[in-house]
């Protein structure tokens, strides 16, 4: 959490409000004291005329006359600047006037964040209790629409406070704020009158309610997503026409080829035969729908053939390798977007922490006060080794070039080159004894394969285990997961653990990945054999002994890079779920709404979906039980949009409700299909080029190469520290992390993500949009490019 001071020209009263940061914050504790006295204010700058110092001035200050904390205000319109460019955000909604700040702050608050998000998934958890309801979630009309006018309010304070920052005339260029208000007008008003009606409605507007947590902070990579996704439908909107020109004409031909054929009825109309063929772009009524035509002549297999070869085989893997390399150059145009974004936020920060002593070049002191606001948890021996970092040029100052690698530094984790001995030195000496000989055992060249030979030995008494026949599943279950070499296994593991532990120290241990996957699922499958012994019915748990088996696959090099590139798509498959997610709630919402009503128990008469939907009290078929894919709530409705999204038998469900409902009704299932499409050939594009870039940066990027790149190494010389801080009570506090008198080297380590990985791949394409920029910058006559609404004293310092 960030704290930020404004001091308002009437009075001294200073406001202290959280901001929030992707980072983590020490008092995270939301308004600790929402004013407070200005004695009790530190403003961080011992200059005698801090005023005369500036080269240019905070437009959160513009009104104020006071001098004492104009500093503290360019710090502070620094950070958020920093921030901004951080979360991609527009710089036109930055606040520009000392009596926007409170609100601007008020909803970038941790506090706000979570109440944003918190209301917004209570709004759609409201589903459940709508009608159609599940039965134990109902809720009286008052009570869900009570709770909805609450969720509402609370993100309709959010819409208002924004709104009183950038201005109602710019709500125009923000889309996505003109849509959350206009969905948020209409929501309202249609919960108002359930309210006063006490009954609910035709409400496909509910469909909409995934604005809301779209719109949130939390989902700030969906958002991104999303935005991919669109920017990838200009080409698949190209192959869908291409695709459904081949439907179109085979459904044509195919008309007037079998609609003479009395047993075939899938092609008795225009409409039935262009209803078969976009089904059978999915083979999901393969052979069925050629089998009637087939029996009467076998040449008719060459219709299908060549139909199924030319859509499915050649132009849904076309439209796959459009999408693909579309994608590629979006997420390439992506990072080069971030990159100038971050780019512009560093120069309009660069601004207003210059002074006219130095108007090209950041002083520590000053780059000590940006840091106290943009990242207050970041410790004193860092932002020392942040700044010595930068500082390439070693003058003491930062110049802007070198500024522009804040967003990178910020983010190493620093440790002593040579660190101090082992954790357990100053222990007690039987204690120390025992930690040093663990430590030789663990460092052993040998360990590592000792443990790959218990973790197989583990596999072959599972094995066996499987083997043996049981009396019933809960004793196979016990067998498995509870028996005496299970509890054999899972100490020697535990032991391994504890070694490692008490050897390395739990800082060294947890840092590896594989160490904390190790330690996990040794604890879960213990945990689990243990209730296995209380309630034997829980035979689900017999799924975690084998999870150790993974481990394995680290010894073989392609799985490696497979479990890289899940990693670098951990981000992404997780807005995936969630675009998915929020594509069922809007498919699930308008399902419920037209289709609730229909009981699909012995339903489709005369129709090639009637077995399927054949219903008795006393038993049913084994095909007979579709009658279960219905939207009669929002959990069965997700159920059945996942059987729609395998496409197996998806227009059995489809036929019926076209059957009970109305003919038109397919097109609801057509359009989910075709969006589920979509959206998975570009998941399928992203997994491709996550895979196609490590293994490039693989081939490209050696061991040695990949440490140099990871690692960033600095000196601090006490004797120039000192002329640095200039501050007897930080240099008393400095002590403790570096040597007085001598130097002291420590080591920043970066962690491999994407962004890192992207800015070593692109190294030679970032030189150049660098200078594209630059050379916009000149004909520009700035020396940033410029954005809309940008504070004119940013762009030119006083004089």
């Amino acid at each position: 959490m960030r704290v930020y001071c404004v001091a308002y020209p009437a009075d001294l009263t200073v406001f202290r409000l959280p901001m929030a940061t992707s980072r983590d914050s020490p008092d995270d504790d939301g308004y600790k004291r929402f004013t407070e006295d200005s004695h009790n204010v530190s403003y961080g700058s011992n200059d005698a005329n801090p005023i005369d110092e500036m080269g240019s001035r905070s437009s959160l200050s513009r009104e104020t006359t006071e001098t004492v904390d104009h500093w503290e205000m360019n710090y502070h319109e620094a950070a958020i600047f920093l921030e901004e460019g951080e979360n991609n955000e527009k710089f036109d909604s930055h606040p520009r006037h000392p009596t926007a700040l409170p609100a601007y702050l008020l909803v970038h608050n941790s506090w706000y964040y979570g109440l944003d998000l918190a209301f917004s998934i209570i709004l759609l958890l409201l589903a459940l209790a709508e009608s159609p309801s599940v039965h134990k979630f109902q809720l009286p009309v008052g009570v869900h629409g009570t709770l909805e006018l609450v969720s509402l309010g609370v993100i309709g304070v959010e819409l208002a406070l924004k709104l009183r920052w950038i201005g109602w005339g710019m709500i125009l260029k923000h889309k996505r704020t003109m849509v959350k208000g206009v969905t948020l007008f209409i929501m309202v008003l249609e919960s108002v009158i359930v309210l006063v009606r006490q009954s609910s409605h035709f409400r496909v507007t509910r469909a909409l309610r995934p604005i809301f947590l779209v719109d949130t902070r939390a989902c700030g990579a969906v958002r991104r997503f999303i935005r991919q996704i669109l920017q990838s439908l200009p080409p698949i909107l190209d192959m869908l026409v291409l695709l459904l020109f081949f439907v179109c004409s085979y459904a044509l031909l195919g008309y007037f080829l079998f609609s003479n054929h009395q047993t075939n009825l899938y092609f008795r109309t225009l409409s039935d035969s262009f209803v078969s063929m976009f089904v059978l772009l999915t083979t999901a009524n393969f052979p069925d729908v050629m089998m009637p035509s087939y029996a009467i002549s076998k040449w008719n297999a060459i219709f299908f053939i060549s139909y199924i070869s030319t859509v499915l085989y050649v132009l849904m893997n076309l439209m796959l390798a459009v999408v693909y390399e579309t994608f590629t150059g979006i997420e390439k145009d992506k990072f080069r977007k971030l990159l100038l974004h971050k780019r512009k936020a560093c120069q309009l920060a660069f601004r207003l922490l210059v002074s006219k002593q130095t108007p090209n070049m950041v002083r520590f002191k000053q780059f000590h006060g940006l840091m106290r606001y943009y990242s207050r948890r970041t410790s004193q021996r860092d932002i020392i080794l942040i700044f010595r970092q930068l500082n390439t040029s070693g003058t003491g100052a930062l110049t802007e070039d070198e500024f522009l690698g804040i967003y990178d530094a910020i983010t190493l984790r620093w440790r002593l080159k040579d660190p101090p001995d082992p954790w357990f030195s100053a222990a007690w000496p039987p204690l120390r004894m025992f930690c040093r000989a663990a430590r030789t055992v663990v460092t052993w060249e040998y360990f590592e394969h000792i443990v790959y030979v218990l973790i197989i030995g583990n596999g072959l008494a599972m094995f066996i285990r499987v083997l043996e026949s049981s009396v019933s599943l809960e004793e196979g279950a016990k067998n498995f997961c509870a028996s005496w070499d299970t509890y054999l296994f899972l100490t020697l593991f535990l032991v391994e653990a504890l070694l490692r532990v008490v050897g390395l120290g739990w800082t060294e241990y947890i840092s590896s990945g594989w160490n904390f996957f190790d330690l996990s699922v040794t604890l879960v499958a213990l945990i689990g054999s243990l209730l296995l012994l209380v309630r034997p019915n829980l035979t689900v748990v017999v799924i975690l002994r084998p999870l150790r088996l993974l481990r394995l696959f680290k010894l073989k090099k392609r799985y490696r890079d497979i479990f890289g590139t899940l990693v670098l798509l951990s981000p992404l498959m997780w807005s995936t779920a969630i675009v998915m997610m929020v594509m069922y709630y809007f498919f699930a919402i308008i399902g419920m709404e037209l289709f609730s009503k229909y009981d699909l128990r012995n339903c489709c008469e005369n129709t090639t979906v009637e077995d399927f939907y054949k219903y008795s009290a006393n038993s049913s078929s084994a095909i007979g039980y579709y009658y279960l894919n219905n939207f009669s709530n929002l959990l069965i409705s997700g159920v059945t949009l996942f059987e729609l999204t395998v496409v197996n038998n998806w227009f059995i469900v489809m036929d019926a409700y076209a059957s009970v409902a109305h003919p038109s009704s397919r097109i609801f299932f057509m359009l989910f299909y075709l969006f589920t499409m979509v959206v998975l050939t570009i998941v399928v594009a992203s997994v491709l080029e996550a895979f196609r870039f490590r293994i490039q940066y693989k081939k490209q990027t050696s061991k040695r190469d990949e440490e140099q790149m990871l690692h960033e190494e600095v000196a601090v010389d006490w004797t120039s520290l000192q002329r640095q801080v200039q501050e007897p009570k930080l240099l008393e506090v400095l002590q403790m992390d570096f040597v007085p008198g001598g130097v002291t080297f420590y080591i920043g380590r970066r962690r491999r993500t994407r962004d890192v990985l992207q800015r070593h791949m692109y190294i030679s394409e970032i030189a150049q949009w660098l200078q594209e920029a630059e050379e916009q910058e000149r004909i520009t006559g700035i020396n940033f490019v410029e954005e809309s609404q940008i504070s004119t004293r940013l762009m030119h310092p006083e004089a």
